[in-house]
Parts: C-alpha cells; structure tokens; sequence
C-alpha cells in the first residue's frame, strides 16, 4: 500500500523538476521605446534627465519632422508646440519628465526623442536620450498593408510577413515593431538600404526586399517570440506610416516544459533513480517487518506433570508391605 503511495509523489516531483522557468537573456534594447494605440487614446513618454545640476532644459522633438513638441526651461514654465495644444500634459517625477500625449490622431506617429541642454564649460551641449517609437493605429485604411493578420506556428516553425507601402513617396526605411507583449524594435534602418536586426533575432530574421515591398522571414520560433508585429514606415514630410499588424501566437509543445539539455537529462536521471531507491527501500523494509510478524511462531503454554510420581509410589507402598510381612 505504502509504495502505492510513495509512486505518485516521486512521479509528481521527477515532473515538476525540468520546469523550472529559465532566465531569458535575450534583447530588447533599452534606449528605445515602442508604444501603440488607437486614435482617441493617450501614451506617456519618460524622459530620464541628464545632469540635473548643469541642466538647462529638456526638449521632446519629433526627429522625423524636426519638431519640438514641448521645451521645458529650468525653473521656467514650459513651451509648447501649437499642433499639441490642450492635448498634452507635462509633470516631474524625480528624476523624470513625463510628456503625455492625448486625444491622439494619426498624424502622430512619430519617431520622438529625449534631449537635454546642459552647461558644460560654461557652453550649452545638446545631450541625446531615449527614443520612443509612437504608432498611432486609424480605423481608415492605411497606405501601408500588411500581411498575413494572424499566424499560428508551431514552436521551431517559421512565418512570413509581408509589408507593402501603397504610395510613391520616397522613405528612408522599413520597421517591424512589436508592440504588446515585449515592445520594440526587429527590424529597423540604419541608413538607406542598411537595415539592422533586433539581439533577440539575431540568426533568426531574414528579409528581402524589392521597390517598397519587403518579405521578413522569423525563423526558429519560440513561445516567447508571440506578440502583435507591426509594419511601419519612415516616409518624408509625413507621419510614421503604420499597418494593421501580424497577431503571431507560438503554440508549445505539449507535455514538455522546456528543451533538456545534456546535463539537465542527467540530473533528471538521478533524481529518478534516488526517488525509486528510496521508495523501494522503505518499501521493503515495512514489508519485512510485516512478514516477521506473521511468520514468528509463537510459544504454547504448557503444564508438564510428572506422571512418574504415581509408579514410583506404588512400587514404595508395595515394598514396604513385603518387609511387614516377615
């Protein structure tokens, strides 16, 4: 009965011991920001500041356009730029300035970025600080298509994402954001024609890329990788141009919490062969225990009488008759 028991257990902890969840080094890179919302929404942007004691001031500047959304002097009250009128919040936390944008519209999608203007030698230094990627999402039909909406890979398994600018004006470059689970950037340009990828998909992102239709290839995926994927793109004198985007859910593997390694099949190996030793000795000892006790004859109680006695008597009483007779 007691190994009946003792099974289950060892069963339910030699399961439970690869499942541990693992450390996940791979890479978002920190200096960049991506944030999605609808048409109507809001969206805050934090910005770090530099240098504190030598600052002058703090700019949040849509680099696309060139345009300063909000100049916070020192000590001064902040500028604000007309087109984000009644539509924009500014507050100081700590160490941090934080610009929330509301009643959003489609035309700002923008690529905006954190600068500070500090003294440095008794000279104004513009410092350069996070940058956060803005894709404001419309109802209307967007010049920017994306295909296909939906994937559903199986884990190792790869997908296709098409993204096709449906305009002639020129732009500087091709996104892919992610932009719920873990936002930020997989695919960006560095220049015209020079695209960078994501640490995370390092080895596992390929593109192609004719007139202003771009393939993007994500290989080798893992449940880790599911997220909304969004196209975008960067085209002159004009907002960031976003698509619907790719939802692409990883299914797992079923009845496996994680790739073994080598050395992680040995320690399962072990850990079965303890559990089962250690069942099978308590086990059988219980057992033996048991069978000593059924088994052990016991001692009767027994009077013995000497029977004897009464001959030995009767050849007394017969002797001495003999002797009185003579």
């Amino acid at each position: 009965m007691l190994w009946m028991l003792c099974l289950p257990t060892a069963s339910l902890f030699l399961l439970l011991l690869p499942c541990f969840p693992a450390q996940d080094g791979g890479g978002n890179e920190q200096s960049t920001d991506v944030v999605s919302a609808w048409e109507g929404d809001s969206v805050s942007i934090t910005c770090p500041m530099n240098d504190s004691q030598n600052l002058v001031g703090m700019y949040l500047t849509a680099i696309t356009q060139n345009l300063i959304v909000i100049y916070v002097p020192k000590n001064k009250s902040p500028n604000v730029n007309p087109a984000f009128a009644n539509r924009l919040e500014y507050s100081k936390e700590g160490e941090n300035f934080r610009i929330t944008l509301q009643r959003l519209q489609e035309s700002d999608s923008k690529i905006y970025v954190c600068s500070a203007m500090v003294t440095v030698n008794d000279r104004h230094k513009e410092l350069y600080g996070k940058t956060t990627i803005v894709v404001v999402k419309a109802n209307s039909r967007s010049t920017l298509e994306q295909s296909p909406l939906y994937a559903n890979p199986e884990r190792g398994q790869s997908v296709n994402i098409t993204c096709v600018l449906k305009s002639s004006a020129e732009h500087e470059g091709l996104y892919l954001l992610r932009t719920h689970v873990q936002p930020g950037r997989v695919l960006y340009p560095l220049k015209p024609n020079v695209s960078r990828v994501s640490p995370a998909f390092a080895s596992r992102l390929q593109y192609s890329r004719e007139g202003n239709r771009m393939v993007i290839t994500l290989q080798n995926l893992q449940e880790k990788d599911s997220d909304n994927y969004v196209c975008a793109a960067d085209v002159a004198n004009s907002p960031l141009l976003s698509a619907s985007g790719t939802m692409v859910l990883v299914k797992a593997v079923e009845q496996e919490c994680k790739e073994r390694t080598p050395h992680s099949w040995g320690l399962y190996a072990l850990a079965v062969v303890v559990a089962l030793l250690f069942c099978a000795l308590v086990c059988c000892t219980l057992h033996r225990v048991d069978v000593k006790k059924y088994f052990q004859k016991k001692q009767p109680n027994v009077v013995y009488e000497d029977m004897s006695y009464n001959s030995r008597r009767s050849t007394l009483v017969r002797a001495n008759t003999y002797s009185t007779a003579e």
